[in-house]
């Protein structure tokens, strides 16, 4: 008899935890042979805590985990990777924007022998800004980092307990746990679904998280940002070879004078600015190397209740 365990990463879904639930319970619980739900909050402020305590209450294959403080989504789903005990694990949002029966349909595909089962969007409902944002992320990410990215991108996946083991060895800080998935290698498929919008609450998924996700895709997954640093050096020095030689070649034969305070300062400013950005791409790779060498833990369980036996850590 196989284990299903489904990871729930919570922050401030205080007002959906509930009907998530009944959402589960209606369309998938019953049809598992066995199962837990593993909450894992992630430093919320609000009482997501308590809700997900009085589900457990209720339902003895519950299990509850609470970071120490708010250590992001990635890291929350690996502490929920980390406590389950199912022989796989999918992982679900909590803003009921995925409907909950596509649960069954990875699960069949994890039987069929499929040991990543990638939820991909075919469709979905968020404003015209988070449409062109995602486009533009999964675009990027299709031509420099993993050309199997699939189009409208995929935020939930099942991943079978081989998979949980590597991804728990990689031990990776400042990285991208979708991308990690993906990289493993193992048998993999694609279940499609169209995303809802949310039915309550509010998004906690800022424009600096976002911007985070980019930067840590392209600096743990490719090495173009290093290569864009020797192509513009190159460019900018062909650049100004060819223009030196033009202006010079230009004051012997035609006698132009060579200006030179506004020029030069445009040059100036601009081989500056590159100079400020490729410090700024070095930077990037160099807190890297600084926050793993520290070895400090990805994530801090803080509390964790498990109902099956009212175990308590």
């Amino acid at each position: 008899m196989s284990k299903l365990s489904i990871v729930i990463p919570v922050y401030y879904n205080s007002d959906t935890l509930e009907m998530l639930y009944e959402d589960l319970k209606a369309k998938v619980l019953s049809k598992l042979e066995e199962y837990e739900i593993v909450f894992v909050d992630d430093g919320s402020g609000d009482n997501s805590w308590e809700i997900m305590n009085k589900i457990g209450q209720k339902d003895s294959n519950v299990v509850c985990t609470r970071l120490s403080r708010n250590f992001g989504e990635h890291a929350a789903i690996l502490a929920g990777l980390s406590v389950c005990t199912g022989d796989c694990a999918v992982t679900k949002q909590a803003d009921l924007q995925e409907d909950s029966s596509l649960i069954l349909e990875m699960y069949d595909s994890w039987k069929r022998g499929n040991k990543v089962v990638l939820a991909v969007r075919r469709s979905r409902e968020d404003s015209f800004m988070t449409k062109l944002f995602a486009g533009m992320y999964y675009s990027l990410i299709r031509k420099t980092v993993n050309k199997e990215m699939p189009k409208g991108g995929c935020d939930c996946y099942l991943i079978d307990r081989k998979v949980i083991d590597v991804i728990e060895m990689l031990d990776e800080k400042n990285s991208s746990l979708t991308l990690q998935v993906m990289w493993v290698g193992f048998k993999s498929e694609k279940i499609y679904f169209d995303r809802q919008d949310r039915k309550a609450g509010k998004g906690r998924w800022t424009f600096s998280k976002k911007f985070k996700l980019v930067v840590d895709s392209m600096m743990s997954f490719t090495y173009i940002p290093i290569r864009f640093m020797t192509i513009a050096g190159a460019l900018f020095d062909l650049f100004a070879l060819i223009l030196g030689i033009n202006t010079i070649v230009e004051h012997v034969t035609v006698g132009t004078p060579i200006a030179g305070y506004a020029s030069l300062m445009c040059v100036l400013l601009f081989g500056m600015g590159l100079i400020l950005v490729m410090l700024g791409i070095l930077g990037e790779y160099l807190w890297r190397t600084l926050d793993a060498s520290r070895k400090r833990p990805v994530f801090i369980i803080d509390e964790k209740v498990s109902y099956n036996g009212l175990e308590k850590d």
